[in-house]
């Protein structure tokens, strides 16, 4: 079968190449791909400057900012952007209330904030996720009651994202403690963080950043037009958004760089006569994973130029489930190049250790969720032996 790019395609890969190697800012490339928590003014400028390339929310409707791409070129922008360094735009905005707003929300909604939206100049975050409603969402119990022309919000959401820097907040609301089923119950509200009554708590994670809080609702008053669709029809939405917040669910551009990010390192570290790169074994490794990252890449094209009418193939949770596996080997690969200057991140400063080896605990302990976002791996694996192998429990 032909792998192979057409020429048009060969030459919008080209295209996309060109603009993050040569027109996007290289100092912004340059504190991405060194790692660490990036601050938010680069994740800003990032977005500006794709937006005003138009290359900020591709997949949007085109009256709203969007291309009129193929999906395999939609692989290819974001496998081009990953490959450069370059941060991605903001997930929250362009990837999930963006495309619900565009969908469902009234003209006014989509004026109000889609053009906000698509250049950060409003920083969203997601309220999903609650103490007791992690993998069983529709068990979530933030209520919103109806109060004249307002929604008066009170519970709590956790893991928020990088929630300290949002401006607001998309969130699921019971609206209905008595629906038949809990998924029928459930609205989408958008909520303004310096509203009264909303406070965010910071969670402190294993690598020792700040990523991710807790949200909490007390009396939040939110105006009734905030709601996006209809009432009791969330479970919906949420369904549509966690579909396209799965774009992109292998980084194979981010991952092919990251191992070769391994290989300079491991050239670097001394190892008898020589480097960690002529031991016979880590180089089988690396050879190895290579060989794994090809064969993910082949595959990720080949769902992309088979997906039909805007759908996706269902191979696309083979792509999440090897996609967040091998991310996870490379940066384990990373972990035991440092060897044990790699536990010294904590107490990096005054030492003469290369900056990579303070970042590959942390790295690879952060990434220990991507087995879990953008829909678990266990849940992947359920969707594989069903809907591909047709397997039946």
């Amino acid at each position: 079968m032909e792998r192979r790019l057409s020429e048009e395609d060969a030459a919008f890969r080209q295209q996309m190449r060109d603009f993050f190697t040569k027109t996007f800012p290289q100092d912004i490339r340059d504190r991405w791909h060194a790692g660490g928590e990036v601050g938010p003014d680069d994740i800003r400028a990032s977005q500006r400057i794709l937006n005003e390339a138009g290359l900020a929310v591709p997949h949007w409707p085109t009256e709203y900012g969007g291309k009129d791409w193929t999906t395999l070129q939609r692989h290819i922008y974001l496998h081009e952007m990953q490959t450069a360094s370059v941060p991605p735009p903001l997930a929250f905005n362009a990837n999930m209330v963006g495309p619900v707003i565009a969908a469902f929300g009234s003209k006014e909604l989509k004026d109000r904030f889609l053009p906000a939206t698509a250049n950060l100049d409003i920083w969203w975050c997601q309220g999903f996720s609650e103490p007791d409603a992690g993998s069983d969402l529709a068990s979530l119990r933030t209520t919103a009651t109806r109060d004249g022309d307002e929604w008066v919000v009170n519970g709590q959401k956790t893991w928020t994202t990088l929630g300290q820097h949002a401006d607001w907040i998309f969130a699921l609301v019971r609206t209905n403690p008595d629906a038949p089923k809990k998924q029928l119950g459930i609205s989408f509200l958008l909520i303004d963080m310096s509203t009264p009554g909303v406070t965010v708590r910071p969670i402190q994670l294993i690598d020792g950043g700040h990523e991710v809080n807790e949200v909490f609702f007390d009396n939040v008053r939110v105006p009734a037009a905030q709601l996006v669709g209809e009432v009791d029809q969330g479970w919906s939405y949420a369904k549509f958004l966690l579909g396209n917040e799965r774009v992109g669910v292998a980084p194979v551009g981010s991952i092919k760089r990251k191992l070769a990010d391994a290989k300079t390192f491991a050239a670097t570290v001394r190892s008898g006569d020589g480097t960690l790169l002529d031991d016979p074994l880590l180089s089988a490794r690396i050879a190895e994973l290579e060989c794994e990252v090809m064969a993910l890449e082949l595959t990720a094209i080949r769902v992309a130029g088979g997906s039909t009418e805007g759908k996706p193939d269902p191979a696309s949770s083979i792509l999440k489930l090897r996609g967040s596996e091998l991310q996870q080997d490379v940066l384990e690969l990373v972990v035991d190049i440092a060897g044990p200057s790699g536990l010294q991140w904590n107490r990096y400063d005054g030492t003469d250790l290369e900056s990579w080896t303070r970042r590959a605990a942390p790295t690879y302990l952060n990434f220990r969720k991507a087995s879990i976002y953008g829909g678990s791996n266990e849940v992947q694996r359920q969707v594989i032996s069903s809907g591909i192998l047709g397997l039946r429990g």
